[in-house]
């Protein structure tokens, strides 16, 4: 009987959601949108809230950002929550993408109410940029407001709870890192709580997914196919030649390389601002274990967090009673599974999107992908 009991107070571990992706998030939507041919390696991904908008914080943390509307998310600022975030290539440029997702919310009367119309409303709709000018071989290629609204119109079309296509799409079209193709990753876990914690990166690094001594990915260090020396010298080598035919085609060589790895995590449980702001934070340290080195002066790292606050963090009955002190303390342990598994679910997010990643050789220079490299039987699970 006693190990009956046991049995039925055990946790259950934490697994993927159902589509391991940032969807399972409830009331996500990912639309992606990109420009490829004649010169073009760019586009934009769209995270879209539910109605009624997300909580939202930010941190950035790489020396060379570009983003807009991040000093709103602030915690100590007017505007708790907001309709949709933008991933965007084409560098400061292509933060013009967010234009077209502020142009589709406010027809729908969708933003941060300023008057007694409904339709008085200014879309707060932070946006980050990644660096992947020339990379196509056109300089002046880079995403717009048209390729904005594409992005969020895709997001709204999509079903809650649908797949997210990873790979080269949306911002991960012109990804590059270290050399290699970079592009859209998506990962989940639902915790023991049942809060579900998610995340979508679009990677593009400075620094390598790739460690040179081995060849395995950094994000799969514990658990991942390590290659066979010979295996692994013959893709250093394909990778300096992708590297110096890279450089002969000027276009996409700029020196130092510059980058950016962007990244949206979000959780179903009710965060304040300040918590968010928190995830954000801690979910870096997931992309440390993904990119050696990260955060340069080079990149851009941001990282922005969602709560759609449908979860409350403690279950009913255990906020600790008449013992506010003791509330507070299961409070915080219940957030640092939330801020642990952010880090994680970026860890993974990383990895799946350099497996997804498809090599890319065009007139902006020729990244090759991880599996090219490697072998087309290293998948993810």
């Amino acid at each position: 009987m006693a190990s009956m009991d046991t049995d039925r107070t055990t946790p259950r571990p934490a697994r993927p959601g159902r589509v391991d992706a940032l969807t399972d998030v409830p009331g996500l939507r990912v639309g992606h949108a990109r420009r490829t041919g004649g010169g073009r390696l760019t586009g934009t991904t769209v995270v879209l809230a539910p109605e009624g908008g997300a909580i939202a914080a930010v941190d950035v943390r790489g020396g060379g950002p570009g983003t807009r509307e991040t000093d709103a998310l602030d915690p100590r600022n007017l505007v708790q929550r907001v309709d949709a975030v933008v991933l965007t290539g084409g560098s400061a440029f292509g933060l013009d993408a967010a234009s077209g997702v502020v142009a589709w919310l406010e027809e729908r009367s969708r933003g941060f109410r300023v008057g007694p119309d409904p339709a008085q409303v200014v879309p707060v709709v932070p946006a980050a940029a990644l660096f992947d000018l020339g990379r196509g071989g056109d300089w002046r290629a880079r995403p717009d407001a048209a390729l904005g609204r594409a992005a969020v119109e895709a997001a709204a079309g999509t079903d809650v709870g649908a797949p997210v296509a990873q790979g080269n799409v949306g911002a991960g079209t012109g990804a590059v890192a270290g050399g290699l193709k970079g592009g859209i990753g998506s990962a989940s876990v639902v915790l023991p709580s049942g809060v579900t914690v998610a995340a979508l990166a679009a990677v593009n690094a400075a620094g390598s997914v790739v460690d040179p001594l081995t060849g395995e990915l950094y994000g799969e260090w514990d658990r991942g196919r390590r290659p066979g020396e010979a295996e692994h010298a013959r893709a250093l080598d394909r990778l300096a030649a992708a590297r110096a035919e890279s450089e002969r085609r000027s276009a996409a060589s700029v020196r130092p390389p510059l980058n950016t790895t962007l990244a949206v995590v979000a959780t179903d449980a009710a965060l304040s601002r300040a918590q968010a702001h928190k995830l954000a934070g801690t979910a870096h340290d997931g992309l440390a274990r993904a990119v050696r080195p990260v955060h340069l002066l080079s990149d851009g790292d941001t990282v922005f967090a969602l709560s759609t606050g449908d979860r409350p963090l403690l279950p009913e009955g255990a906020d600790g009673g008449q013992d506010a002190a003791f509330g507070v303390h299961l409070e915080a342990g219940a957030l640092n599974e939330v801020l642990a598994a952010g880090a994680d679910v970026l860890t993974r997010a990383v990895v799946k999107g350099v497996l997804a990643a498809e090599g890319v050789d065009g007139p902006g220079g020729v990244f090759p992908a991880y599996r090219d490299l490697y072998g087309p039987d290293r998948t993810e699970g």
